[in-house]
Order: C-alpha cells, then sequence, then structure tokens
C-alpha cells in the first residue's frame, strides 16, 4: 500500500511538481492545500501519512500547523519544506514536532522516505 501524502504550499506550482514527483516514485498524494488552515482541515478530514507541509505560509506558519498536528494525537507524519535555507531555520525545526525538514530544491521520494521510516 503507498504511503499517503498531503501535500500544503501556497504556490500552486510547486504542489502541481512536488504531486508529480511523488506519485512517480509511488506516493499516493491524497490532498492539497493551499494555507494552513485549510491543511489542517485537510489533515483531519483525509488521515494521510505524511503532511509535506511549507514553512511559509499566508496565515498560520508551519511550525504552529505542525505544531497542532502533533500535538492533538494526528498520526500522520510531518514534514517541512522551504525554499530557505536549513541554516536560517533556528532549531525551529527540532521543536516543531515536525519528522524533519527537507529544502524544496532537494525533495524526492528518498529524502521523503528517510524521515518517515
Amino acid at each position: 500500500m503507498a504511503t499517503r501524502v498531503l501535500i500544503v504550499d501556497d504556490h500552486p506550482s510547486f504542489r502541481a511538481s512536488a504531486r508529480m514527483l511523488l506519485e512517480a516514485e509511488g506516493y499516493d498524494v491524497v490532498g492539497e492545500a493551499e494555507d494552513g488552515r485549510s491543511g489542517l482541515a485537510a489533515a483531519r478530514d483525509l488521515r494521510p501519512d505524511v503532511v509535506l507541509l511549507d514553512i511559509q505560509l499566508p496565515d498560520i506558519d508551519g511550525f504552529q500547523v505542525a505544531g497542532e498536528l502533533t500535538a492533538n494525537g494526528q498520526r500522520s507524519a510531518v514534514v517541512l519544506v522551504s525554499s530557505r535555507a536549513r541554516e536560517d531555520l533556528c532549531g525551529r525545526v527540532e521543536s516543531s514536532g515536525a519528522r524533519g525538514f527537507i529544502p524544496k530544491s532537494e525533495l524526492s521520494g528518498a529524502a521523503l522516505e528517510a524521515l518517515i521510516s
């Protein structure tokens, strides 16, 4: 059974690219959301195995969304993504409850699998 993924990102082009890449590598992308609030709702409704979550969203930042997803007992693994460098995140990934961080330019099925397995 394929790993079910929800993509939360405010850029439609990134969502489309991530969907194509992950589906080509055997993942089942079950939904997309364009902001934090709709991401939280989609995660609750779809119950994905993984939430691929952008850090910079227009309403709630990804760190807060990750904290809410992991604090309420949601079983989804949260993986943060950003076009920003890891060094710019000042340790916030570790304290967010997320499994880890992947720079958008380095997204791959293997990178995702390394964080969720």
